[in-house]
């Protein structure tokens, strides 16, 4: 597959999940030619404050946008959205909420490709991200978006039960694991210690793994929803 001229966006929940479901194949694509986008819909970190005081939650946001600024201008990210979704609540939201930012951001980029959330992780901003993308794209005339995929979040997508992330889809990412990793060390309050999920040494073996089960040395691995040639 060519992707000199493709656009694409990165539809995620916090920041961290764009890195962690698809870094290194946002950073191929930008590398051969093509257009990457990414929007974070949620706050992300506020929900680990014991009490929700405003002047903290807005420093903590804000500091937390700029390190995501970093990571992403890491893979050569042209742009990031953020959203003001409550952080591991966005079930309290109306969907069609959610579903009209990414309406907004995807008129204003015209992705070809999205990538997103798998529809059941244990994380329920995830799984409302979902649902939030598919009802964005439907597949009506004029739409751009012509390709969906789901990305596997570490810490969350495994944990989900029963296990149900079958992929189908694998981009080779050899040649960009360590754009993604450096990305990653971006996210200082976010990144764990092995043998958590979410280490940057756990993402280089999971890769690992995806990549000798498909013959190459790392991949990414992702549930097409939608694949329109």
């Amino acid at each position: 597959m060519s992707f000199d001229g493709k656009i694409i966006l990165v539809v995620a929940a916090h920041p961290d999940d764009e890195i962690l479901g698809c870094g290194g194949t946002t950073a191929r694509i930008v590398n051969e030619g093509g257009v990457a986008y990414t929007l974070i819909l949620g706050e992300g970190i506020t929900s680990r404050d014991e009490k929700r005081n405003r002047s903290k939650r807005e420093k903590n946001i804000l500091d937390l946008q700029k390190t995501a600024e970093k990571a992403n201008k890491k893979l050569g990210v042209k742009k990031i959205y953020f959203g003001d979704f409550p952080d591991n609540r966005f079930d309290s939201c109306a969907l069609l909420d959610i579903v009209k930012k990414v309406e907004e951001i995807k008129e204003k980029v015209k992705p070809g490709i999205i990538f997103t959330h798998y529809a059941k992780d244990c994380n329920i901003d995830h799984r409302v991200t979902y649902e939030a993308v598919v009802t964005a794209t439907r597949p009506m005339q004029n739409e751009t978006v012509k390709e969906v995929y789901a990305f596997e979040v570490l810490s969350s997508t495994e944990w989900g039960f029963p296990l149900s992330y079958s992929p189908n889809v694998f981009f080779d990412v050899t040649k960009t694991i360590d754009q993604k990793v450096k990305a990653l060390t971006e996210y200082k309050t976010e990144m764990r210690d092995y043998p958590h999920p979410r280490s940057t040494k756990a993402v280089k073996k999971n890769a690992e793994t995806w990549g000798f089960k498909m013959g190459l040395k790392y991949a990414e691995a992702f549930v097409c929803i939608r694949c329109q040639h």
